[in-house]
């Protein structure tokens, strides 16, 4: 099928093109968070249209593909069957394939989504991008720091984009910190705090009497919920690590692929700045589930609901006085409830993606911000070096617990400068 043939000209440069342009140029781009081209207004339109293939019919249904104005969801596959009708009945798409290494061959995609299980990820994102797709990935980008290494290098082998989606990084509340950070607001962030409570996934160990790649999973090898909360506000990198797991006698724990003993892990981050970050992953605890994160600054803290029912919290110095109950004077800070925008709602979204999504509201922005990164040829917010700053430091994390705790540097894969 000739690329331009579903809905006329598409005035857009060939692969070879954007490569010399733009796509080339990402990896060597500063690494600090793109926030300006990330989250301004919506200034200008662009008739491109980027042709992308979705892959996994799972959590793969998700996004708004169909919804963008500059995308056209051109092809959808997956393994099973009933999964793969479940995509091209969710972006009306009738050209399906079997599999992502058939889906990958067809000229006419630009660009895959890559949402198929964990284990998979490198491996379908290395052949997609060696194929001259750019790609899209699911959480986490790899499962151990070889993988990490061949997604970085595979990246900038070929010049094309990789972005990961997190959808912590556009949680409402994590968009505001992102914002107050950048405007000085809470001077800095000395201590920070994410936790990511998801008891009961058991129910997602098994499919049809079957063990899914879930199925023993070490929580630290999933922290990029948590890690964003951090590296996607201030642009640290995560440099050492001290984790303490906890496991029970369950048979869950004993017989495993990944060897893990754990349903709970809690790490305790230094970054490159020296600040301090907590992060703790519980897969069995009698705990509510959460994602969320706390940031404590110079200034000003800032707290995400609990789920034990305290909303948005704001916390400032100030020059008030208390007394507490041993008689000793201390500073009285005074805290304010925050009215959490519905940064969805506004001009940082094209118009059809305005809505509510999964994850806080971060579907639609993961949607948008992969688009028009390739359509305006930038590095998207969440690149390769974003994803793997993410997600290395919850591997090393999760060989601390092994270890009994041990402090362990974390290995950096930012571009030498």
């Amino acid at each position: 099928m000739n690329p331009e043939s579903a809905s006329g000209p598409t005035n857009r440069c060939s692969r070879r093109e954007f490569l010399q342009k733009g796509g080339a140029a990402f990896a060597g781009m500063a690494i600090a968070p793109s926030l300006a081209a990330a989250e301004q207004p919506i200034m200008e339109k662009s008739d491109t249209k980027i042709r992308i293939g979705v892959v996994g019919g799972g959590f793969g249904t998700a996004f708004y593909w169909h919804e963008h104005p500059n995308c056209i969801v051109q092809a959808v596959s997956d393994l099973r069957p009933e999964r793969c009708r479940r995509l091209t009945e969710a972006y009306h798409c009738d050209k399906s394939y079997e599999s992502l290494e058939k889906l990958i061959l067809d000229k006419s995609i630009d660009a895959v989504a890559v949402f198929t299980g964990a284990p998979d990820h490198v491996r379908h994102c290395v052949a997609a991008l060696r194929a001259g797709k750019h790609v899209i990935c699911a959480v986490p980008a790899a499962m151990n720091l070889e993988e990490a290494e061949e997604l970085r290098d595979t990246v900038e082998e070929t010049g094309l984009t990789y972005m990961m989606a997190e959808t912590s990084y556009y949680h409402k509340s994590v968009i505001s910190a992102r914002k107050w950070f950048k405007e000085g607001k809470f001077g800095q962030i000395f201590y920070t705090e994410s936790e990511y409570h998801h008891p009961g996934f058991e129910h997602r160990f098994f499919d049809n009497g079957k063990k899914t790649w879930r199925y023993g999973f070490p929580p630290m090898h999933y922290p990029t919920h948590c890690t964003s909360y951090l590296v996607g506000v201030t642009g640290e990198r995560l440099a050492s690590v001290s984790c303490i797991g906890w496991g029970d006698a369950s048979p869950i724990l004993k017989d495993n692929v990944y060897k893990n003993p754990f349903w709970n892990e809690t790490a305790f981050f230094q970054t490159d700045k020296g600040n301090a970050f907590r992060v703790g992953i519980y897969w069995n605890a009698p705990v509510r589930g959460c994602e969320r994160g706390q940031w404590y600054g110079e200034k000003m803290s800032f707290f995400d609901p609990n789920p034990n029912g305290l909303g948005h919290i704001i916390v400032r110095s100030g020059e008030q006085t208390e007394t507490d109950d041993a008689g000793f004077v201390r500073q009285l800070s005074p805290f304010e409830k925050y009215e959490q925008p519905n940064w969805w709602q506004t001009d940082m979204l094209p118009k059809p993606l305005r809505h509510d999504s999964g994850h806080g509201g971060s579907h639609t922005f993961l949607t948008h911000e992969f688009i028009d990164a390739l359509v305006n040829e930038r590095r998207p917010a969440i690149d390769v070096y974003e994803s793997v700053a993410y997600t290395v430091p919850g591997i090393v994390a999760h060989q601390s617990a092994l270890k009994g705790g041990q402090q362990m540097k974390i290995p950096s894969f930012d571009p030498k400068s």
